[in-house]
């Protein structure tokens, strides 16, 4: 084992147990000091929430304290990474420096100039995958050795692999010497800025808290509570069905591995087929994650462009008009207002209400599908760009998929999965008077309307859907 100080770079790892690279780094040397670098071309994108901002800011501030507690610090720097790491490795005279890796498009081209100035500096760049049960090529076809394009195939076989163990907290660690203070002063380190030192606010309470502790218990509570009736609840939006772990799987403040094995220990101890077959659900979806993680790494012009390239020519509606009552909640579909009213509130959205408002947009407005993906990347607090691309290029139909035609009809929807309308009275407080027919059927008259202060349908689905065909077919010609 080294004597020699390591650092280790947090970006979508926020704590320190089940933490892959920590544990590497920890197995090379005791004196470790952690670093989160505030990347200026980030943090100047316009597509960062101030929702995601603030819970991000909220689980450094808790790994600031598991730091502490572990003996060592967590220092911040802000600016181009590629420039910042070498310069405070440089200064500590550290001989390496850790991070885990990314499957984003900008993240590997950044890691790579990292790396090249790290080594220029003879302080050793050391990468391994965290975020990921598998990571890339791991789960490859079959018959070609091929990334998978289709997720069923994928999911049989990713289901299948043996998945890594949790892992501990690293112990022992070594935090600054007075020397190594006295130098890292002199490197620009900052104390953790807040939300309004970034130039952001947002006053909302956010649907989980940040950091791990919040993170584990919720995860204790949803495998207690949720997790046995997950597969039918899951798609109700106006039932508490879901993880709530998006955002904490996003930022890393909680591992996949311990996710994973909580649901496989659920699963042993489970007494049913039915129960069983509600965990097997849930392990799906942390799959289909998964599927997107892998599809953007081996298909990174999936961040720009449509999987299926006669998509570049479908013809799109260029209505901002329209685009803005979609974001405002105003179109005049009940259960696309209030999934979009809860988005812009809380800075998140059920996911059964994310396919709703994606399928609206691109079938019945006739938008391009990354506008949508710009407005959920602008807002949701647990906004991926794998994920969220992924899925919005399923709504659209242009993404990886065997059946690419999917229409979602915003009435029918309602129906099946707000049945009573509680989902749209809870968001759409103008209605709450409305008959519960006439709220989950969209068939609201005008009279009504005008009286509640709530918009006319800006479109006619059974219309509109006709045209995205039209236009979808003309696509095969």
């Amino acid at each position: 084992m080294s004597d020699r100080r390591v650092l280790f770079w947090h970006r979508r790892d926020l704590r320190l147990v089940d933490n892959m690279g920590v544990i590497e780094a920890r197995a090379r040397s005791a004196q470790i000091v952690g670093v989160f670098c505030l990347d200026s071309a980030l943090l100047a994108a316009d597509d960062v929430a101030p929702a995601r901002l603030k819970y991000m800011l909220g689980s450094l501030a808790e790994l600031e304290i598991q730091y502490a507690k572990a003996g060592s610090q967590l220092l911040i720097v802000q600016g181009n990474p590629v420039q910042c790491l070498p310069r405070l490795a440089e200064s500590l005279k550290a001989e390496a420096v850790y991070w885990n890796l990314d499957v984003e498009p900008y993240a590997q081209t950044r890691d790579a100039k990292v790396s090249e100035a790290l080594r220029s500096h003879n302080i050793a760049p050391v990468q391994t995958w965290d975020q990921l049960l598998h990571r890339p090529g791991e789960v490859l076809t079959k018959s070609k050795g091929e990334p998978y394009t289709v997720f069923t195939p994928f999911w049989k076989n990713w289901r299948v692999q043996e998945k890594r163990a949790a892992l501990p907290a690293p112990q022992g660690l070594q935090g600054l010497t007075e020397g190594e203070k006295t130098a890292v002063a002199e490197v620009e380190v900052i104390p953790l800025p807040t939300l309004s030192d970034l130039g952001r606010s947002w006053s909302a309470e956010l649907p989980l808290s940040p950091g791990t502790h919040a993170a584990t218990d919720q995860l204790a509570f949803f495998c207690d509570r949720a997790l046995l009736s997950y597969q039918e609840q899951r798609n109700f939006p106006g039932t508490e069905g879901t993880s709530l772990l998006s955002a904490a799987l996003k930022f890393g403040v909680i591992g996949v591995r311990t996710i994973w094995s909580a649901a496989a220990v659920a699963y042993e101890q489970a007494r049913s087929d039915e129960a069983r077959t509600n965990i097997q659900t849930w392990q799906q979806e942390l799959c289909w994650r998964e599927f997107y993680q892998h599809a953007l790494y081996f298909f990174p012009q999936l961040a720009e462009k449509p999987y299926r390239s006669d998509f570049e020519a479908f013809i799109w509606d260029d209505d901002q008009a329209r685009f803005e009552a979609w974001c405002a909640g105003q179109t005049g579909y009940p259960i696309v207002d209030a999934a979009m009213r809860q988005l812009n509130e809380t800075g998140w959205m059920h996911n059964r209400c994310r396919m709703i408002v994606a399928s609206f947009l691109t079938k019945d407005l006739l938008l391009d599908w990354r506008w949508g993906e710009r407005y959920f990347m602008q807002t949701l607090v647990d906004g991926d760009l794998a994920s969220n691309n992924g899925g919005w290029q399923w709504s659209a139909s242009c993404g990886l998929d065997p059946k690419p035609l999917r229409i979602f009809n915003p009435a029918a929807q309602a129906q099946k999965f707000d049945p009573d309308a509680e989902y749209i009275r809870q968001w759409l407080p103008e209605l709450r008077s409305a008959d519960t027919q006439v709220l989950v059927t969209g068939k609201i008259p005008s009279v009504v309307c005008d009286r509640l202060g709530y918009p006319t349908p800006i479109v006619e689905h059974k219309k509109q859907q006709q045209v995205f065909k039209e236009r979808y077919k003309n696509l095969k010609k």
